[in-house]
C-alpha cells in the first residue's frame, strides 16, 4: 500500500495528540537512543525529540513519501526506509516508539516480545494503535466494499488489518520481558467539518486498502456511496461539526 504524507498531515494536530500523550506516559527519564517505528512524516519523531532533546533518534517507515517528508521536516535525524516486520537492528534502545503503526504489522505474538528484548535495562516500548475496526467508519467500509461492482477487487481489503487482541493478552505477552506493563484505552472525539471531512481523514489511513485496487471511476463511485453512509452514521452537532469517536489502545512496557 502507498501512503501520502500530504493526505496524512491534513489532520496533523489530531493525529499527533495521541503520540504526545503516549510519550508523556513513558517512565524512562534518560533516553540516549530511540527509534520511531512507522515514523510517518516525522510528527511523532518531533514529539519524541521535544521530550528527549539529547536523544539520538532514528525513524523507520515503509513509505518513501513519508521518509522524504520526515527528512525535510527534521534534517538533524536519520530516517530509514524499511518494513517494521523485517527490522532486525538489535539495539539496545532506551525507547522504542510505535505510534499508530503496529496495527498494520502481523504476528503480534512474535513482534512485541522481539521489540521488548531490544530495550536497554530501564528502557520502554511505547505503542499506540487505533482500535476501531468495530466502529461505523470501518464497518461501513466493509459493507460498501462487499455490495457493489468492486466486490471482487476488494475481497482482500479487509485483511489489511485484523482486530486487536484484548488488553490482557498484551499484558500476558509482555510481562515476562518487562518489569512494568501499563495499558489503557482512550476514545478521542475528534471534531470534523462534516461527513466529507471524516472521509478525508480516513483516506489517509483506513480507506487506503479499499481505494488502491480501484480505477478512478470506481473510486469516485465507492467514495460517493461511502460518504452518504458516513453522513447517516455520524449526524452533525448543532454547530454543524461531526464528532468522530476514535478508540486507541496504548501500551507502555518498561524493562
Amino acid at each position: 500500500m502507498t501512503w501520502s504524507s500530504s493526505q496524512y498531515l491534513q489532520f496533523e494536530d489530531e493525529r499527533t495528540r495521541p503520540a504526545r500523550e503516549l510519550i508523556a506516559a513513558v517512565p524512562t527519564q534518560t533516553v540516549r537512543s530511540a527509534i520511531d517505528l512507522g515514523c510517518g512524516p516525522g510528527n511523532s519523531t518531533e514529539a519524541l525529540a521535544a521530550r528527549y532533546p539529547d536523544a539520538q533518534i532514528v525513524g523507520l517507515d515503509s513509505s518513501q513519501d513519508m521518509i522524504d517528508a520526515a527528512r525535510k521536516r527534521l534534517p538533524q535525524f536519520r530516517f530509514e526506509l524499511g518494513d517494521i516486520s523485517a527490522w532486525r537492528e538489535p539495539g539496545p534502545y532506551d525507547l522504542v516508539l510505535a505510534n499508530a503503526a503496529l496495527q498494520w504489522v502481523p504476528d503480534h505474538a512474535s513482534l512485541f516480545p522481539s521489540l521488548a528484548q531490544r530495550l536497554a535495562p530501564g528502557g520502554s516500548l511505547a505503542v499506540q494503535m487505533p482500535d476501531n475496526l468495530d466502529q461505523p467508519t470501518h464497518r461501513l467500509m466493509r459493507e460498501v466494499a462487499a455490495d457493489g461492482p468492486w466486490a471482487q477487487a476488494l475481497s482482500q481489503a479487509v485483511a489489511a488489518r485484523t482486530t486487536l487482541p484484548p488488553a490482557g493478552w498484551y499484558y500476558d505477552l509482555l510481562r515476562p520481558h518487562c518489569a512494568r506493563v501499563d495499558i489503557w484505552r482512550t476514545t478521542y472525539h475528534h471534531t470534523l467539518a462534516g461527513a466529507p471531512a471524516v472521509v478525508e481523514w480516513l483516506k489517509g489511513t483506513g480507506l487506503r486498502p479499499f481505494l488502491e485496487p480501484l480505477d478512478a471511476e470506481q473510486r469516485e463511485a465507492f467514495l460517493a456511496r461511502y460518504t452518504a453512509a458516513i453522513a447517516q452514521a455520524y449526524p452533525a452537532q448543532v454547530d454543524g461539526v461531526v464528532l468522530l469517536p476514535f478508540p486507541r489502545l496504548f501500551i507502555v512496557a518498561t524493562r
